[in-house]
């Protein structure tokens, strides 16, 4: 399916941001995880 390969690469590309921002931004990953309700 290829709209789902689109989705899991988009999200691969969300979680290599998400781990970008917590190393180097700590208190805005904290701030864009709180907003999108994500629990890690």
């Amino acid at each position: 399916n290829h709209g789902r390969r689109g989705l899991l690469k988009m999200v691969a590309l969300r979680r290599k941001l998400l781990d970008y921002l917590k190393k180097h931004d700590e208190a805005r990953y904290q701030t864009l995880i709180g907003r999108l309700g994500i629990r890690r």
